[in-house]
């Protein structure tokens, strides 16, 4: 047998691990949220080997490439080009689909432009994205926006009273000034008061040279209205000003369905041709399994070879627990697990063979019933001949390993060593935590909390939902099960989205930098920096590495990038601050021994003993231990953290808040923890079921199900054979429900239980 020998591995808080992984074979990577499985298989292996092919390349090809550190490792051998499929959502704009993404929308369009009928064209006219196939009115988007003046606009104010409801046109910005010192206006003349003329001008004039114009106004500048000026740069245009006020444009822009194409995208005469009744649109909005159908049942000699192969691929996004996804569906609404199938399928019929495939918890957003599913996936993968890594918590992908690796024993300072390396038989026979937490055994919760009151969400209709209804006890843990795409997310979401009270913390991204770490999220950096400050007499600024107390070298920044033209960017370690960011007289202000660096460098477990006599830090501190991130460096920075981390970050700061009578409603909090880290995260939710507010769980894992007041169980198929509420009530009573899938598996969940 062969292997990728990895040898001295130093990366985070590996600890110069030398491991022998085994090619072609099916290898798990398990052990405690925080342990270093990533940080070996994600930092070190597949870093290394998309560093090194990316060196294979052109100069000019490496620059438009994304730059990987080489990994703190001594040296790997045998390493084959790598495949990762992470959890990244697919990303893209409104013109992206599940159809264009997976390639499935061009077989679509030569079907149609082959055998539908009246012929309108050929296959490029059937795309929304071409000038000659797409609505006029939309362009193609399916919808059109407008702007809300009112909300734009405050019609009381003046120019110099900042009139404009927008951040980037204040009277102090570059934007605003261009309307305060174009001359044309009476800056304290109220918006009510302009004339219709005055109003015209204001919004509505295009790009044109103003005639003598004021001496503050820029000599080259041209004056335009603000309505044509907002939507070019907030319109128009998916660039990183809308991403950065996308909450302003959000209440400033409407969008409503496209009154001439209703959404379909296309013109008139494009979706005049149809097969058997249908236009192209038609067929997009079809559920997966639907479509597959419709393919079917086309009885035409001309379209086989085009269906042929079109339907192996809509069977294999069918297969995966897609079948409820439509062909329309825009790429950015996908979950991050919804996005990592479909990655999944486009590997599945490659013809390529001999790489190594790195693949991250491909259980996260799955029911137990798609997880099997999901393993012979992956097991087919291994079969032509890849070498198949995965990291993982989830025990039914465990189990199916041909090699477990084991890295521990615990987190952070902890972990980061290999603590088992065998055959999952071998992994039997131990007793690391991660087979500890296996052989344990679960029954329900004896004693669930009796439901006084009742949240009632009535008559939702959204997705596949149809005039539903149900009654989510209130001051309970209240898990939301089903398989995926069942309707549990939208319930919940359409049912609470517009209550004052409902506090969604998701797995989405914080805004945040390179320059944004652990502490500043938290509101501690600034105590900290205060707390240096009086030990040592410097100022507070010097202990800032974006002020006063930056590397005169690398700005704050750690690193220097040099621009070698046509080259790729060369990043390095500064050299004068060694990556510690600060200037060498803070570096020298310690406090019992500690530079602020060093304190950046602690994790949250080793900080907690060094600021014991400062209460808010110690407290906010031992909030984010409490939900498990204790192995987390007080710097780290916050674009580095998985979706998991980050809604358990989020949670912390709920933790010593007053919150009363609120409704937390958390998806899928188990993404990225080993069942050993679950009960931390249970005994948050108790601590805010006991400040009396309510706790809903939309849940998959099995052990979240165990320890539920309350469970609803929506279903029973996804897509459109689900939308139905099969069961709300004490636990104990879903096991009697027969078309529940959940039900089977709770069940063999269940051991030695008396159910």
């Amino acid at each position: 047998m062969s292997y990728i020998r990895v040898h001295g591995a130093n990366q985070n808080n590996l600890k110069n691990v030398s491991v022998d992984i085994p090619k072609h074979k099916l290898t798990v990577f398990t052990g405690r949220s925080g342990s270093g499985k990533s940080s070996l298989v994600f930092s070190v292996l597949a870093a290394e080997s998309e560093r090194l092919l990316n060196e294979t390349y052109s100069s000019y090809i490496q620059h438009q490439l994304t730059q990987y550190e080489k990994p703190n490792v001594d040296r790997i051998e045998n390493l084959p080009v790598a495949m990762v499929i992470n959890q990244k959502k697919l990303g893209g704009n409104s013109r992206s689909t599940v159809g264009t993404i997976s390639d499935i929308y061009s077989s679509v369009r030569l079907l149609w432009s082959r055998v539908g009928t009246p012929f309108v064209g050929y296959s490029n006219v059937f795309s929304f994205n071409n000038p000659s196939g797409m609505c006029e009115r939309c362009q193609g988007l399916g919808y059109v926006e407008d702007i809300d003046l009112n909300e734009l606009l405050d019609f009381d104010k003046s120019l110099n009273e900042d009139a404009i409801k927008f951040p980037s046109f204040r009277p102090d910005s570059w934007r605003g000034k261009r309307y305060l010192y174009s001359g044309l206006f009476d800056n304290d003349k109220k918006l009510k008061d302009y004339t219709e003329e005055e109003m015209n001008t204001f919004l509505y004039t295009k790009p044109r040279k103003i005639k003598n114009p004021p001496d503050n106004w820029p000599r080259t500048a041209k004056f335009e209205g603000l309505i044509h000026r907002f939507r070019r740069s907030f319109l128009l245009n998916d660039n990183f000003e809308k991403k950065r006020f996308l909450t302003d444009v959000e209440r400033v822009v409407t969008s409503q369905k496209c009154p001439d194409c209703h959404g379909q995208r296309l013109n008139d005469k494009v979706l005049s041709c149809k097969i058997n009744g249908a236009s192209i649109a038609d067929f997009t909005a079809l559920s997966i399994d639907d479509a597959i159908l419709f393919l079917k049942n086309l009885d035409d000699e001309k379209a086989k070879f085009i269906v042929k192969p079109l339907l192996e691929q809509m069977e294999a996004l069918s297969y995966i627990g897609l079948n409820y996804l439509t062909l329309n569906r825009e790429t950015p609404t996908l979950s991050g697990g919804e996005s990592q199938r479909i990655k999944l399928i486009r590997h599945l019929n490659s013809p390529l063979t001999d790489l190594v495939y790195i693949i991250d918890e491909p259980s996260v957003g799955l029911h137990p019933e798609d997880i099997e599913k999901i393993n012979e996936i992956m097991r087919s993968i291994r079969d032509k001949g890849n070498t198949v890594l995965i990291v993982e918590h989830d025990p039914d992908v465990i189990h199916i390993a041909d090699h477990v690796i084991d890295i521990g024993p615990g987190a952070g300072q902890h972990g980061g060593e290999i603590i088992f390396n065998g055959t999952y038989e071998e992994l039997m026979q131990t007793d690391t935590p991660t087979i500890l937490a296996l052989n344990r055994t679960h029954q329900l919760k004896e004693n669930p909390r009796q439901a006084e009151s009742f949240i009632k969400l009535k008559n939702i209709t959204k997705n596949n939902l149809k005039d539903v209804s149900v009654d989510i006890p209130a001051d309970l843990l209240s898990v939301v099960t089903g398989v995926a795409g069942s309707g549990k997310s939208t319930l919940i979401k359409t049912g609470l989205g517009k209550s004052e009270d409902a506090i969604f913390i998701d797995q989405k991204a914080v805004q945040a930098t390179s320059r944004s770490n652990l502490l500043t999220y938290m509101d501690l950096f600034d105590e900290v920096r205060t707390f240096f400050s009086k030990q040592t007499g410097l100022r507070k600024s010097m202990f800032s590495y974006n002020s006063e107390g930056a590397c005169p070298e690398c700005n704050g920044k750690g690193v220097i990038k040099t621009e070698l033209a046509f080259m790729a960017d060369f990043s390095q370690i500064c050299e004068v601050c060694n990556g510690t960011r600060y200037k060498k007289e803070v570096l020298e202000a310690t406090v019992n021994g500690y530079s602020i660096a060093d304190v950046l460098a602690l994790t949250v477990e080793e900080a907690v003993s060094l600021f014991k006599n400062n209460e808010k830090v110690v407290s906010r501190l031992q909030n984010l231990e409490a939900t498990g991130l204790q192995y987390m460096t007080l710097g780290q920075s916050l674009d580095t953290l998985s979706g998991g981390e980050i809604q358990r970050l989020k949670l912390s700061r709920y933790l010593d808040s007053d919150a009363q009578d609120k409704i937390f409603i958390f998806d899928e909090p188990t993404t990225g923890l080993h069942e050993d880290d679950i009960p931390a995260l249970l005994s948050c939710f108790e601590q805010l079921i006991n400040q009396q507010n309510t706790v809903i769980l939309i849940e998959h894992n099995l052990t979240m199900m165990t320890h539920a007041d309350w469970i609803i169980d929506v279903g029973p198929g996804p897509g459109l054979r689900g939308g139905k509420v099969l069961y709300s009530g004490e636990p104990e009573g879903l096991l009697n429900v027969e078309n529940s899938v959940t039900r089977e598996h709770l069940k063999r969940y269940i051991k030695n239980s008396s159910f």
